[in-house]
């Protein structure tokens, strides 16, 4: 049985007349840059989130770095992030000629550690920490209820990578009610990717910042295109971060399925989990699969239904766990390695960080495989993958 790590052409099945459509409405208008479709896009990402404000751009990557940017951040500046994640996370730190400081992450949830953090800015005496930057990785917010607390007791704005993660929800106290907040609204600005991997993914690249902060909206808005206002007139420096309405129509196409497919990928995560509880390999530690930390917080607090993980990956932490990629593999099994080297052992950095030491991150680097977790994955496909998993280990 051949079981792909992402399956598009599943989703394509009952998604391409809507697409061509779609895409072709954008193709008779000739409006090719900005337009009707991003702006309604905004509109519904924000609404979707929980923000008023919404700014579509070129790329995840592109999110974070005009973020920046607008901050002001550069060089003699440093980012308090992650270790564990994508390099973009830390590359835009470096094109604003900041440098990246990286609190170590907790085990369970491979986001980052707001002890760690705590650590790391009481040592900043010097106060050159201007932002944070966590990660919602693999579709699990970071504990943001920590981390906001520790960004207004050192007055810095947190800038929310939540490229891995929009809809996933964390449950924030407000006196004595709990609601549940959505990825990329609870800090200053929150950063989507619509890389097509993505479980909202377009059909190429694409991005957005949301924002509570209208200020800071509009100077996003500006800086997404050349800083100019009106045109040729240019009161500040951005770049081509642009949109393109041909994404955005794609992504309107897919929108109203996102929920459904966070469902879809919750309810593949359980299978995934009971089944592997029955093979034994948990019990004895050769498996540990992961966690969603908040799932049992008051859900009836709010109105939509809650999704405290939405399993942008399903990462499990293995023993061999390189010889277990190779095996899957050979049994056509797609699968990958989500992050194979830290951030801070990345050879561009050269040797500024070889003293650093983040055992948890270079833990997960050497023992973590993401499996199949798409929303049109089928229980038999689950149960051929974690059976193979069970003759490799037996």
């Amino acid at each position: 049985m051949k079981v792909p790590l992402l399956d598009l052409q599943a989703q394509l099945a009952y998604l391409q007349d809507d697409l061509i459509k779609a895409v072709t409405h954008v193709v008779t208008s000739t409006r090719y840059i900005q337009g009707p479709e991003v702006e309604a896009l905004e509109k519904e990402i924000a609404d979707y989130s929980g923000a008023k404000y919404g700014i579509g751009v070129s790329s995840g990557t592109d999110a974070l770095l005009v973020a920046l940017m607008a901050l002001g951040i550069g060089t003699g500046d440093l980012v308090l992030t992650t270790p564990y994640s994508f390099f973009a996370t830390m590359g835009v730190v470096l094109r604003v000629g900041a440098r990246p400081v990286f609190a170590d992450i907790d085990p369970v949830t491979y986001n980052i550690d707001p002890v760690k953090m705590a650590e790391i800015l009481e040592a900043d005496k010097e106060k050159k920490i201007k932002a944070i930057i966590p990660v919602h990785l693999y579709g699990q917010c970071a504990d943001m209820r920590a981390i906001l607390n520790l960004a207004e007791q050192y007055n810095l704005p947190v800038i929310e990578d939540a490229a891995q993660a929009i809809g996933a929800e964390y449950p924030l106290s407000e006196g004595s009610e709990i609601r549940n907040l959505r990825a990329g609204a609870m800090g200053l600005c929150g950063c989507f990717s619509f890389f097509p991997s993505k479980n909202l993914g377009g059909i190429g690249d694409g991005g957005m910042v949301i924002t509570q902060d209208k200020d800071f909206a509009e100077k996003i808005n500006l800086m997404r295109n050349h800083g100019a206002h009106p045109k040729y007139y240019h009161s500040l420096v951005g770049g081509n971060f642009r949109l393109d309405p041909l994404q955005a129509a794609a992504l309107r196409v897919k929108l109203p399925y996102l929920d459904n497919w966070h469902r879809k990928r919750g309810e593949n995560a359980k299978l995934y989990n009971r089944l592997f509880q029955e093979t034994g390999l948990v019990g004895q530690g050769k498996i540990i699969p992961p966690v969603a930390v908040y799932l049992n917080t008051r859900e009836d607090s709010c109105k939509t239904e809650a999704h405290h993980h939405i399993y942008n990956q399903y990462v499990i932490r293995v023993e061999r766990r390189d010889a277990l990629k190779e095996w899957l593999l050979k049994n056509d099994i797609g699968c990958e390695i989500y992050y194979p080297v830290s951030l801070h052992q990345q050879e561009c950095l050269g040797r500024e960080y070889k003293s650093v030491s983040l055992p948890e991150s270079e833990k997960a680097a050497a023992e973590t495989l993401a499996l199949p977790i798409y929303p049109e994955l089928t229980s038999t496909m689950q149960e051929y993958v974690v059976d193979t998993i069970k003759r490799f280990y037996l």
